[in-house]
């Protein structure tokens, strides 16, 4: 009798005996194009209170319309609080004109004798805009201990709330959407090696400083003791050229990753539409204007890997002498010859294989007679 087999989804039991990337037309997605997170959280104890343990966070995640009600409930909300404390500070020193205080009676806050005048005072003081007619005497040293609370406690409100919006707009997440990835990836033969290759470009000239891509390669796994482990994350590394240090991300770059007998990708169907995996891709950075940390998401699914393609060039020369990268380049991809297996043995430099490279690049010179002049600029 076999034992029963356990599955995994990551470090969580598996409830669901679906494949990880479903079978139809539309496939789930553990990572969407955007970079969002594709993954539902449930059955989390006591989930509220961990959110507001962690105020900070919850402020700064929080949707801006929801942000700006809390904004301006909370100081409304403190005004009329403190409007009200003040209303009966009055009514116990009996300062309001319905207990006819005598013509020498000294209130404790001068001209409040209704609710209004309460919360105008309350207003005014935690404002600090200048007291009018309505000013605290010595009278109650009650209200004088009062007024010094307020103003210490919604000081403190009023730099929690503005370091949470400052820190809200300082997030590098609108600079991450002027980072692009290309729609497919794309397999083809580089440096007489089979590669994977991503484009990622940077859409605007200041520059992210200490750029790292990374991959992370999501399928199903089955150990050796028979557990089938769900969302299983391998590490993929990616590269500019022969280089693996910081790429100077001006101009559109082509990553990529050689598929050899090293690489996760030995024992994945590559070709276009096959297998049961995603790549997920991180582009991380530092932001050279702010010193801000930047990351910047994308995920890859079988039928986006191209196999047997290669990037089109987006970079040309303008008669001025300027290099010019053309988006509506950026993602379209050219048919080259299909990459050999994974297992078979290619030799960088064959007598063969070069001269097979020499015969395709003059019959795509020909091609490419009449066309604007086209640049290739290292990988790009």
């Amino acid at each position: 009798m076999t034992s029963a087999t356990k599955v995994y989804y990551s470090q969580t039991t598996q409830t669901d005996s679906r494949p990880l990337i479903g079978s139809g037309l539309r496939r789930r997605r553990v990572m969407t194009k955007d970079g969002r997170s594709n993954v539902r959280m449930e059955h989390i104890a006591d989930k509220r209170f961990l959110y507001l343990k962690d105020l900070w966070t919850t402020f700064i995640d929080m949707q801006w319309r929801y942000k700006l009600v809390l904004f301006s409930a909370t100081f409304a909300g403190t005004w009329f609080a403190f409007g009200v404390i003040w209303y009966l500070v009055a009514v116990v020193h009996g300062d309001l004109l319905e207990f006819d205080p005598p013509a020498n009676h000294t209130p404790c806050v001068m001209q409040v004798h209704t609710l209004t005048g309460a919360f105008l005072f309350s207003l005014e003081s935690q404002t600090t805009i200048g007291y009018g007619f309505r000013y605290i005497s010595e009278e109650c040293p009650l209200a004088i201990v009062l007024l010094i609370t307020q103003l210490v406690l919604t000081t403190i409100m009023e730099i929690f709330i503005t370091g949470t919006f400052l820190a809200k707009i300082a997030r590098p997440k609108k600079r991450a959407e002027t980072i692009k990835f290309s729609q497919n990836a794309v397999v083809a033969q580089h440096n007489g090696k089979t590669c994977l290759m991503i484009r990622v470009a940077n859409m605007r000239k200041s520059l992210l400083i200490g750029c790292q891509v990374t991959g992370k390669l999501l399928q199903t796994h089955l150990t050796k003791e028979g557990e089938s482990v769900r969302l299983n994350q391998v590490n993929v590394d990616f590269q500019v050229d022969t280089s693996s240090d910081s790429p100077f991300l001006i101009l559109p770059l082509t990553f990529y990753h050689v598929v050899d007998d090293a690489s996760p990708f030995r024992d994945v169907a590559l070709r276009t539409g096959e297998g049961d995996f995603e790549l997920v891709v991180i582009l991380s950075g530092t932001v050279e204007s702010t010193s801000a940390t930047c990351q910047v998401r994308t995920s890859y699914l079988p039928e986006e890997i191209l196999w047997g393609y290669e990037f089109t060039p987006a970079i040309s020369l303008s008669a001025s002498g300027k290099y010019v990268a053309d988006f509506s380049l950026f993602d379209q991809v050219v048919k080259v010859t299909t990459p050999c297996c994974l297992h078979e043995t290619v030799r960088f430099g064959d007598p063969e294989k070069v001269k097979l490279e020499e015969s395709l690049r003059e019959a795509a010179e020909r091609e490419r007679e009449g066309a604007p002049l086209s640049v290739r600029i290292s990988n790009v």
